[in-house]
């Protein structure tokens, strides 16, 4: 079997067509790397008109 360029060195890499492989660890075009999290926007709380609540308005 042809050794995987992307490869950690180990031998021990199975890296699927997406570039991640077993252990977390995904290629970034460069090296490998463990993924960035992508982190979810808050969203503020809205009133009942489905408007975002500002400071001093009462529901």
């Amino acid at each position: 079997m042809k050794e995987d360029p992307r490869c950690c060195g180990t031998g021990t890499c199975i890296i699927d067509p997406e570039g991640r492989c077993w252990c977390g660890q995904q290629w970034d075009g460069e090296k490998m790397a463990m993924p960035k999290l992508d982190a979810p926007n808050p969203t503020p709380p809205s009133n009942q008109n489905g408007q975002a609540s500002s400071s001093g308005e009462s529901l």
